[in-house]
């Protein structure tokens, strides 16, 4: 994080200081969110930090090399401040936190000590605890390229390099019918084969749940119109008429990265790999492995 600046250490060796803490939560749907533990509000960095919030920070660990600094949160649920339908919701998952130490009386003096994200999140009894996790956090989780039959590129992103708004691909529809958050329904949704949006995803683009999302688990054509089904429902109230946005799913299969979606070029599976049964394949005499074309 960097240490602190010459006029914050020289408040800080004064002997008499005015400091307290301030934290800053920012949401990937671009909502933010200040408290301090002073009792008056300060402002700074363009995030107003609110007195009285009810959040409170455990004892910060950090240490040298590349293990992780952790924390945790403290906080009351409000109206005002966190609500637990968007903890509900998953709103605050991965949400990147900041913390300053900070001289009130001069703001411009303040010393960031600590960065990264939200981890795990428990509520109850009309409070919550959060589990911070530092920057190094992310040096835990195992990066490379998985060799396996399958595509491991997600449908859209760098490496599948597909262009989702080509038309065909994407639907923009609204609610009509839906049973718990989970399963909806549609008089009328021509146009797109049976199973086109299986695997994959239904982004809410308006309501009290604007901005979720969920993988889609099956769409099939029914006597009563089509019926698109999550594996997991969506964590808000959804009502008649809300915006929603259909993607077309991806099996990662090479025969539908080339005859759906004409992308093979950038298909990321090894549809050619060997068995197991040609690992534990025996020499003999007869039907040699020759190493030719397993197609």
């Amino acid at each position: 994080m960097g240490g602190p600046s010459e006029a914050m250490q020289a408040h800080l060796a004064s002997g008499v200081t005015t400091l307290c803490r301030c934290w800053a939560i920012l949401r990937k749907d671009g909502v933010r969110f200040g408290f301090t533990d002073h009792d008056c509000m300060l402002e700074f960095d363009g995030v107003t930090f609110k007195a009285d919030s009810g959040l409170t920070a455990a004892a910060l660990e950090q240490s040298t090399g590349l293990s992780v600094d952790n924390s945790e949160a403290l906080g009351a649920l409000s109206d005002a401040a966190v609500r637990e339908e968007d903890i509900e919701a998953g709103r605050f998952d991965g949400a990147e936190v900041l913390s300053w130490l900070v001289n009130w009386t001069e703001p411009e003096q303040r010393w960031l000590q600590f960065r990264g994200s939200i981890g795990e999140l428990r509520r109850g009894g009309g409070a919550f605890q959060a589990e911070l996790r530092g920057l190094t956090d992310a040096l835990n989780q195992p990066l490379g390229r998985v060799f396996q039959k399958p595509c491991t590129a997600v449908l859209g992103d760098g490496a599948c390099r597909f262009d989702l708004d080509q038309p065909g691909y994407r639907a923009e529809v609204t609610v009509e019918q839906v049973d718990e958050a989970r399963v909806f329904r549609w008089a009328d949704l021509s146009g797109f084969e049976p199973g086109w949006f299986q695997r994959g995803r239904l982004d809410v683009t308006s309501g009290a749940a604007a901005g979720l999302w969920a993988l889609i688990k099956s769409d099939k054509v029914t006597a009563a119109g089509r019926e698109i089904e999550l594996w997991e429902p969506i964590r808000a109230v959804l009502r008649p008429g809300d915006g929603l946005r259909l993607m077309a799913g991806c099996d990662k299969r090479m025969e539908t990265c080339r005859l759906k979606f004409n992308n093979l070029l950038n298909f990321q599976g090894f549809p050619d790999l060997p068995r197991e049964d040609w690992v534990m394949a025996s020499p003999k005499r007869t039907g040699a492995n020759s190493g030719g074309s397993l197609r």
